[in-house]
């Protein structure tokens, strides 16, 4: 949404309540004063007005669903400084910086500086004009420029991802040289088992000393991922599911990875329970929150008091509006595909955060693992909500997002890179049991959609006839006034009643 577009919807909505719509009487009044004021009155002679106006009733009918889950908001349309486009003044001051660097700069001879800077410099300019002229998304909060800005990145990370993908394995590592001169070496990864006793009494200094071992920075980095994601995803259920698959891959693949060894309180308890679980727990409190707080929006010049100018500041980090999302994935099929899609991509993400750093040579502490944290963090949670609103209302967005679409084409092509890179890790066999296992929970979600989706709803719909025709007498059984049955005649039904003989005659 853009300003424009907030600001009209904030004037057409003064009068408007401002607190989440949860009746689903108020969103049936909404819809049909929206119908009133876009249909015609029912003798006007247009049918193609008419027609319109019933497609309106009809749209309005579907989105009763969407109005249940979005909260109202009050905007007084206040469009400051802040809010304009600046598309002439970055403009000005773009064409400056390069003036600089053309006539009062002298140009260095060192070839590979000069490549660096011009690499640079291009991706700067880029991301001067997607700020000023990309298409805004979903989310407007702080300012839409800083989700553009993330957008842009977004183009960016993917073509720098098959760029490295077009690479051969040795001129890629050694690519990230040019990034980092301490890249492109080797780098033992760290095994997480080993002694896996909680209580050693061997050491008598400190027994719990493999518990004080595993908390290292990882630990408030998996609460604050969780709590992050949740925010995304916004669903306990979904959460719990990619959290505790996560681990199972671990187990699975730690033949593949030695840092996916750990102990089995170090799965269970220190990230599944402790870590995980209180991020997600606090994030959908933190969700619980945002769903009830009242999306009033005034000018800051407009408040009077500067308590309150404080607190409208540090709102404005706080979203334009909410949407609780409600995936209903058992509802039909498409959302069940839909959300086993969510799951798979978001368990391969969490994938290549390993392997990347595996086949790259990174070590897990470069400020490189952690700006690719930091930037899905970023476009996650538009991406999610883009997701979401081409599912749950796809005649109103008939395409997937662009920020869920580059993500999705970065998710593919980081696992690309781990399958180019190490083919001979990726392809190491999984043990036979773990084969069995995953085997056999395939079979169960196979089978489960199965019956489901078609075997019950066929079932169900038998049955639903069956009932309708024993319930729906017949033409021969119908009862007639003097408690009879009417049996028709062959005169009648050759030629018809008799009453329609007799006026024939006459």
């Amino acid at each position: 949404m853009t300003k424009s577009e907030s600001k009209k919807s904030g004037v057409a909505a003064i009068n408007a309540a401002t607190k989440c719509a949860t009746a689903s009487s108020a969103a049936t009044t909404a819809a049909v004063e929206q119908v009133k004021n876009g249909s015609v009155e029912s003798g006007s002679p247009n049918p193609g007005a008419q027609s319109r106006a019933s497609v309106m009733k009809q749209t309005s009918r579907e989105s009763l669903h969407r109005k249940n889950t979005e909260c109202e908001v009050f905007d007084d349309g206040t469009n400051t400084f802040f809010w304009r486009a600046h598309t002439v003044t970055v403009l000005f001051i773009l064409t400056c910086a390069l003036v600089y660097v053309t006539l009062l700069e002298e140009t260095p001879q060192d070839t590979a500086y000069n490549t660096k800077r011009g690499i640079v410099a291009s991706i700067l300019v880029f991301l001067c004009f997607g700020v000023t002229q990309a298409k805004d998304g979903p989310f407007t909060r702080p300012h839409p420029a800083y989700w553009r800005f993330w957008l842009c990145v977004t183009v960016v990370y993917e073509l720098f991802l098959i760029f490295i993908l077009f690479q051969t394995v040795h001129d890629g590592r050694q690519f990230m040289k040019y990034i980092d001169p301490k890249l492109g070496v080797p780098l033992p990864e760290r095994d997480y088992g080993g002694n896996c006793l909680m209580y050693d009494p061997g050491n008598t200094t400190d027994p719990f000393h493999n518990i004080w071992d595993k908390m290292d920075g990882f630990v408030p980095a998996h609460f604050l991922g969780w709590y992050i994601k949740t925010l995304m995803i916004r669903d306990w259920w979904m959460c719990m599911i990619i959290s505790v698959m996560f681990e199972f891959l671990e187990y699975s693949l730690e033949h593949q990875l030695p840092n996916f060894s750990e102990c089995w309180w170090d799965h269970w308890i220190m990230d599944v329970l402790v870590c995980n679980g209180l991020g997600i727990y606090c994030g959908m409190k933190t969700l619980a929150w945002l769903s009830m707080k009242p999306y009033q929006w005034q000018g800051l010049w407009n408040i009077p008091t500067y308590k309150g100018k404080i607190k409208r500041i540090a709102f404005q980090f706080t979203p334009y509006s909410w949407v609780k999302f409600e995936w209903k994935p058992a509802s039909n099929l498409r959302r069940w595909l839909a959300v086993l899609g969510i799951i798979f991509m978001f368990l391969l993400a969490e994938l290549n955060t390993f392997y990347l750093k595996f086949v790259l040579w990174m070590p897990p502490e470069h400020y490189l693992v952690l700006l690719r944290l930091v930037f899905f963090v970023n476009v996650g949670g538009v991406a999610m909500r883009e997701i979401y609103d081409f599912m749950d209302d796809p005649k109103f967005h008939k395409k997937l997002g662009q920020q869920a679409w580059l993500v999705a084409a970065i998710t593919v092509t980081e696992f690309l890179i781990v399958v180019k890179y190490d083919p001979n890790t990726i392809m190491l066999p999984i043990p036979f049991f773990v084969m069995q296992c995953w085997f056999l929970g395939l079979i169960l979600i196979f089978t489960w959609t199965l019956w489901r989706f078609f075997i019950r709803d066929i079932t169900l719909r038998y049955k639903e006839t069956r009932r309708r025709k024993q319930e729906v007498p017949t033409e021969r059984e119908r009862p007639l006034g003097n408690g009879s049955t009417a049996t028709p005649s062959g005169r009648s039904k050759l030629n018809g009643s008799s009453e329609t003989v007799r006026q024939r005659k006459s």
